[in-house]
């Protein structure tokens, strides 16, 4: 079998730049990082397709301001529906196969329980209008397609929640964090570890490739909230000794009106991920877990 040739999008991210590690098992991975390509310019995207060629296509690139999203509705647009729909119609062309990434905030955040891949979407900000467009655009493409929902993202490597509220915590007395927002703290390396896993399985068993394509849940197992989140990185950060103002006991639990942002935030972002583990038959690690060793990793050793 020949080696696969990947074309990764939007490498320089948090999951692009552990899909570059993770991809490379396939084959030849080409990273396109935001300087490289200009995603707005869909004509320039289609020539870099004909250039490259390739035989798959991870799509880690998205417009991700969610607040300033609703101030830039076209350009969420451009980059989260209009870009997926050139890249499944190339797809769909030369029998490449399509991995995009979507999000929690397609739907309404209403649901008690947690969400499957049958439960109709309704987003309630532009972001999320978006990437539910961009998921619409490529299953009515018809082309040979993974897409991954996911939700609350993280790394080692660059910002994320985890190290915002340790800054804070060194630099602040006391600290005030939703509690009322439930959800999957999920990190870039599972991600793109399943990715791979699910792309070797396509290539190399036909009859996986022949049921595997379409709509997937793919975060950590278990579930938090903002504040729960919060308090579970100071408690670690406590236990290796960093020096804290605002100890774990002193993050305050509040109310998501009691921070008002542009864009609403869904209540409930918890994916029922049944379908990914019943298709691959992996194991999704526990949130808590992979948090601790993402701390392990950012926090000065002992």
């Amino acid at each position: 079998m020949d080696a696969a040739r990947v074309l990764l999008l939007g490498a320089d991210g948090q999951l692009g730049w552990e899909l570059r590690r993770a991809l490379l098992p396939l084959g030849e991975v080409i990273g396109c990082a935001r300087a490289q390509v200009d995603l707005a310019d869909l004509d320039s995207l289609r020539a870099l397709l004909e250039r490259i060629r390739p035989t798959m296509i991870v799509n880690a690139a998205a417009y991700t301001a969610v607040d300033r999203a609703e101030r830039e509705p076209q350009a969420a647009a451009r980059i989260n529906a209009e870009v997926p729909a050139v890249l499944a119609a190339h797809a769909r062309t030369t029998g490449a196969w399509l991995v995009h990434y979507s999000t929690d905030y397609v739907f309404d955040g209403l649901c008690e329980r947690p969400y499957d891949e049958a439960c109709a979407t309704a987003p309630r900000s532009v972001y999320g209008r978006s990437k539910r467009d961009g998921e619409l655009a490529i299953a009515a493409s018809g082309c040979a397609h993974l897409v991954f929902r996911t939700a609350w993202v993280y790394a080692a490597r660059g910002s994320n929640f985890a190290r915002t509220m340790l800054r804070l915590a060194q630099e602040r007395d006391h600290l005030r964090v939703v509690s009322d927002q439930i959800g999957t703290p999920t990190s870039a390396e599972l991600i793109a570890d399943v990715t791979a896993l699910a792309l070797h399985r396509v290539r190399t068993s036909p009859a996986f490739a022949a049921r595997a394509a379409g709509l997937y849940h793919l975060t950590a197992s278990g579930s938090t909230s903002w504040h729960g989140y919060a308090r579970l990185v100071l408690e670690h950060a406590h236990a290796r000794g960093v020096a804290l103002r605002c100890l774990p006991a002193q993050v305050e639990a509040i109310a998501t009106s009691d921070y008002p942002l542009p864009a609403p935030r869904p209540a409930n972002s918890r994916l029922d991920c049944t379908r990914l583990r019943e298709t691959l038959g992996i194991a999704l690690p526990p949130w808590d877990v992979q948090v601790h060793r993402m701390l392990d990793e950012i926090l000065p050793p002992v």
